[in-house]
Formats: C-alpha cells, sequence, structure tokens
C-alpha cells in the first residue's frame, strides 16, 4: 500500500474529467443545436459547411435581385402599356384625317391633339424610371458606336428586281406581271425627319409601244435613300443619313391607271415595304447586368431600346392633308409594332425571371438541407449521449470519492 500516490484516485479523477468535458460539449451541441460550434468539432466538415453558407445566402439574395429585376421590367412595361393606347388614339386620328369631310380647320385641331400626344410619348420615354434609372430614353440600350442607317426592304420583288427593269415588265415574286401600263400614275410617299414627302410618276410611251421608266426611276424618288437591288432579297432601300433623322419611315407606293383608280395588286406588292434595319444614334452600352446566381458571372442582360417620338418614327408627324395622313397610318402602324415588339421582350424575360426565382429557391433549400446534415446536431442521438455522459460523471464522481477513502486504512496498520 501506497499513500504518496493515489493510483485508483487519479485514474478515476481522469475518468470523470473527460466525462465531465464530454457532458459539457453534449450540453453545448443540445443548447446550440449545431454539431460543430467550432473548428475543433469537425475542421472539414466546418470548412465545407461554411462555403455552403456563401452558397445558400448568395442564392437568398440573387433571388432577391431577380424579384427586383422583375419589378423594374414591370415599370418599364407598364409605361409601354401607355405608349401603346397614345399611339393607337394617333393613328385613330390619322385615319380621321384622310376623310376628306373635314375642312382644313378640322385638321388642324386633329392635328393639334396629334402634336400633344407626340408630346406625352416623349415625357413617358424620359421620365420613366426605376430607383432613378431612366428605362425608355436609351440609355438601357446596347452600345452603339457608330450611327446606323435603317433599311426598308420589299420581299415581294424577289428575283425581278433591277434598276434597269422598266415599269411593264415587273413581275412579284411568282412570276405575276403587275399589269403596269403607259399612262398609270404612281405616288411615292414616305416621312423623314418628321416631313411627309409625296411625289409622283407617269409611266410614258418609249416610242416603240413599251413603257419607258424602269425600276430605277421609280425609286430615284425616294431622295431620302437608295435603292440595293438584289434578285435573291427583293429591293431593299437604304437611307442615305444615318440616325433617326435621317430614317425612312411608313415608305407607300400607291398606282393609279389613268382614270385615277388604284391598282390593288401592283400598290400592295410595291408598297409592301418593311423595316428590316432600325435606325439608331451612337450611344454608349447601357445594358442592365442582372445577378441571378450564386457565383461570379451568373449573371444575365437586359437592353430595353430608345421608345420616345424620333426611335419610333412619328416625332412631329403631321395630318394636315389627306396625302399626309394616308402615309400617317403606315408610320404609325410601323411604330406600334415596336412598341409591341419591345414590350414582348420584357414579357418573354420576366417569365424567365420567375422560373429563375423557382429555381433558385429549390436549389437553395437543398443546400440548406445538405448544410443542415453537416452542421446541425441530431438531437435526439445527442440526448442519448449527454444521457450517457451524465450518467457516467455520476458514477466517477462516487467512485472517486471511494478512491479516496483507500489511504484512510493505512491507519489500521499504525495502530
Amino acid at each position: 500500500m501506497r499513500i504518496n500516490h493515489n493510483i485508483a484516485s487519479l485514474n478515476t479523477h481522469r475518468q470523470l474529467s473527460g466525462n465531465t468535458n464530454a457532458t459539457s460539449k453534449s450540453l453545448e451541441k443540445l443548447s446550440s443545436g449545431l454539431r460543430i460550434n467550432r473548428a475543433g468539432d469537425d475542421a472539414a466538415g466546418l470548412a465545407i459547411s461554411e462555403k455552403m453558407r456563401g452558397q445558400i445566402r448568395g442564392l437568398d439574395q440573387a433571388s432577391r435581385n431577380s424579384q427586383d429585376a422583375i419589378s423594374l421590367i414591370q415599370t418599364a412595361e407598364g409605361a409601354l402599356n401607355e405608349t401603346h393606347s397614345i399611339l393607337q388614339r394617333m393613328r385613330e386620328l390619322a385615319v380621321q384625317s384622310a376623310n376628306d369631310t373635314n375642312t382644313d380647320q378640322d385638321r388642324k385641331n386633329i392635328q393639334d391633339e396629334m402634336d400633344q400626344l407626340n408630346k406625352e410619348i416623349d415625357r413617358i420615354a424620359d421620365t420613366t424610371q426605376f430607383n432613378t434609372k431612366n428605362l425608355l430614353d436609351g440609355s438601357m440600350g446596347k452600345g452603339v458606336t457608330a450611327a446606323i442607317e435603317n433599311v426598308n426592304t420589299n420581299t415581294s420583288l424577289i428575283s425581278t428586281a433591277a434598276a434597269t427593269t422598266v415599269l411593264g415588265d415587273l413581275k412579284d415574286s411568282s412570276q405575276n406581271s403587275l399589269g403596269l401600263a403607259i399612262g398609270d400614275k404612281i405616288e411615292v410617299s414616305y416621312v423623314l425627319n418628321g416631313k411627309t414627302e409625296l411625289k409622283s410618276l407617269t409611266i410614258s410611251d418609249d416610242g416603240a409601244g413599251a413603257t419607258k421608266e424602269t425600276l430605277g426611276d421609280l425609286f430615284a424618288l425616294v431622295a431620302g435613300g437608295t435603292a440595293e437591288y438584289n434578285g435573291d432579297k427583293g429591293v431593299a432601300i437604304k437611307a442615305n443619313a444615318a440616325g433617326f433623322n435621317g430614317a425612312i419611315n411608313g415608305l407607300t407606293i400607291t398606282v393609279k391607271d389613268s382614270n385615277g383608280v388604284v391598282r390593288g395588286s401592283a400598290t400592295n406588292i410595291l408598297s409592301s415595304f418593311t423595316e428590316t434595319t432600325a435606325a439608331a444614334n451612337v450611344r454608349a452600352d447601357g445594358q442592365a447586368t442582372f445577378q441571378i446566381g450564386a457565383n461570379t458571372s451568373q449573371n444575365m442582360q437586359l437592353s430595353i431600346e430608345n421608345m420616345g417620338t424620333a426611335a419610333l418614327g412619328v416625332k412631329n408627324l403631321s395630318i394636315t392633308n389627306q396625302g399626309q395622313a394616308n402615309v400617317a397610318v403606315k408610320v404609325i402602324d410601323a411604330a406600334t409594332q415596336k412598341v409591341s415588339a419591345e414590350r414582348s421582350k420584357l414579357g418573354a424575360v420576366q417569365n424567365r425571371l420567375e422560373h429563375t426565382i423557382n429555381n433558385l429557391g429549390t436549389s437553395a433549400e437543398n443546400l440548406t438541407a445538405a448544410e443542415s446534415r453537416i452542421r446541425d446536431v441530431d438531437m435526439a442521438k445527442e440526448m442519448t449521449e449527454f444521457t450517457k455522459n451524465n450518467i457516467l460523471t455520476q458514477a466517477a464522481q462516487a467512485m472517486l470519492a471511494q478512491a479516496n477513502q483507500q489511504p484512510q486504512g493505512i491507519l489500521q496498520l499504525l495502530g
């Protein structure tokens, strides 16, 4: 028997210390709900968990970003809804003014309303904002380093279009004759820089009983543009000047016989010009970038074109006489199509973002479940562990008291 070292007591004390530490850790896990409270609990698990937490918070913020982007789109689309309504009213006014039951004063009154509607379209384009960011003035459009000339194309004249083709030989894309004859009057009308141009050409005899004027003579009347003839792509009228001010809008060609009766088929084919390249002014790139993911470069871009009167081609549109009103209808139709295309694009992006939000929510939910399996404690399992450690601690305390009593037996030897 030894008195200086109570090995049993030391052993029991060591076990008691271990049990006490284990109980303390179980209490910490149970009170925090976390399996990993410090790096020492699971170094690798902590690193993985923190990375997952970064992804989860990033996904949640990306979802909020997407919701903000939808709000921006809804603001722009709501403004364009009013622009659409204005254009419909402008078209109604143009159709009204085209009727010769109106006097000059009537048309002046109609023009006054048209002018005010023009100003309102520009006001909407200039002042529509989201979080002080302009949306419809072109500042959110794609960058244009050099001004672009607009191009109007007529694909009904495929394979027959050549500058030297005399008008009497002119055919449509199906090789059917347009039936143009000597004495027919061809009227060309369009809007250039807010001014309506009205010009005409009368087909004459070349001296041999055939038509004298050519397709080149006809399109020479479009003073603001240059005709480009391509047998595979029809005829294209390219504006001579770049940008909004140089754009040729509402190019219309009307064919009348010698009695003034409109040749419907020939008119429809010759005037079926549509804008295939829109005019653009020089501008810096202002596309909005939406961060819709948790990581670098997980984004999308949105551009919104200029929706002012100059960009739409209706700036200073005049309807003070029948000829101007007639061409104004086609100009406004083209402007309405541009607004429709922009609203369609915004709607498509909004629908995409709604799916993005759903996907982000699902990803965040699944990633949170994975992170929880690493970081969170299983309360039932840990409670079992705590109960075991608590019992062992109490037992170790009782055994330590017994071990401390053993040296007292030496006193009997001394007696």
